[in-house]
């Protein structure tokens, strides 16, 4: 009698939880990246990219990396025209900025709310994941094709095998840099990335985040045939902390950048200081990151930051999701300084940019012009 009992309590258990969940098959990665194929053009492109950003981010080249553009996807047509418009700023400021476009498909939530496109491509509240796989895929094969570099924030690992081919350059948020599940697939990826201080100020959650992903893991995982497997990375070797700030307060300061260079120092670590004009060190305010970013600039030859990270969209601030007719070319998450900001704002990056790299110019050939000095006299 008591086996049937459990017979019977397995069986309402199963029942159960079939009235309270679902589940929907999903197209494969690999699926998805037959259907939206990347031109070998574009494919060599990318691995250019991934370079020149690890380059830069060694130390190796003098440019300044700029990851810019809107807070998040929700519009394609927009999305594709502040592509063509950032593909000039591009060009012009080759010598100084390596430039690579946000194209980030997630957003977390404190709470609740809209996800991001790749959930809810519709902005309805009604998720359908297969069809903002697609669109999504579609949409960052047609940015990759104009030789664009993007870069994103790999908040579901299991989504990340779906866009591993496209990205040049990743961030882990603050909400998810102490995750080891992050941590794991970080040390998996193929690009360069960056971890985030902690919502707190907390930089060491970042720093050991860092450490971590910089090691080979085993951990479970997705292939690219869709299937759970066991992954064996060999870990990171472009791994940054990211500035973003706090509720507390700032720390995009030369103080506290230098601050976190001696105890990354410390610890024997040498990865590079990238610092976000938005979010804590903003305030939220879109108005502020011009003011965030000339600070950086006129202190770059001191702090030796690397990179920014700029939220920049066709149209200055933000809108409700929720608005009867949406703002063509506007945020409808985190605020964003509008196109001309943005403009004036690369312009100006890359003017303190030239400086600081002429400077250095000048004291290498000073040195070495001593050095030819010293040696003419030895040899008399």
């Amino acid at each position: 009698m008591s086996n049937l009992n459990a017979q019977l309590n397995i069986q309402q258990l199963n029942t159960d939880s079939k009235v309270t969940s679902q589940s929907t098959a999903l197209p494969s990665p690999n699926a998805l990246k037959q259907k939206y194929a990347l031109s070998q053009i574009a494919q060599q492109q990318i691995s250019q990219h991934r370079q020149e950003i690890k380059n830069i981010l060694n130390g190796d080249d003098p440019r300044l990396l700029v990851i810019v553009g809107p807070c998040s996807i929700h519009e394609p047509q927009a999305i594709l025209e502040y592509a063509q418009r950032l593909k000039i700023l591009v060009e012009q400021h080759q010598n100084s900025l390596k430039i690579v476009m946000r194209t980030y498909l997630e957003k977390p939530r404190s709470t609740v709310g809209w996800k991001g496109y790749v959930y809810d491509p519709s902005l309805k509240g009604q998720s359908n994941l297969t069809e903002g796989l697609h669109l999504s895929r579609e949409l960052l094969v047609k940015i990759a094709e104009l030789g664009l570099p993007m870069a994103t924030e790999v908040l579901n690992p299991m989504l990340s095998h779906y866009f591993d081919d496209l990205y040049s350059w990743g961030a882990i948020g603050a909400r998810t840099s102490e995750s080891q599940i992050h941590r794991e697939i970080a040390s998996d990826l193929p690009y360069a990335l960056g971890f985030k201080n902690g919502t707190d100020g907390n930089v060491d959650i970042a720093l050991d985040a860092m450490q971590s992903a910089s090691n080979p893991h085993q951990f479970l995982g997705l292939n690219d045939q869709g299937q759970s497997a066991l992954i064996e990375s060999i870990g990171n070797d472009s791994l940054q902390v990211i500035l973003r700030g706090s509720q507390h307060g700032t720390n995009y300061d030369l103080a506290s950048v230098q601050a976190v260079q001696q105890r990354m120092q410390k610890r024997n670590m040498h990865g590079a200081i990238i610092i976000d004009c938005s979010h804590g060190n903003s305030q939220k305010n879109p108005d502020l990151q011009p003011q965030v970013l000339k600070t950086i600039a006129e202190q770059l030859a001191e702090s030796k930051v690397k990179g920014v990270m700029i939220e920049s969209h066709l149209q200055h601030g933000k809108q409700s999701i929720d608005a009867e007719v949406l703002q063509y070319g506007c945020s409808v998450t985190d605020g964003c300084i509008g196109w001309a900001e943005t403009e004036s704002a690369l312009a100006d990056l890359a003017l303190h940019v030239t400086k600081c790299q002429n400077s250095k110019n000048q004291m290498k050939d000073q040195t070495l012009q001593e050095l030819i000095q010293t040696q003419k006299l030895e040899c008399v």
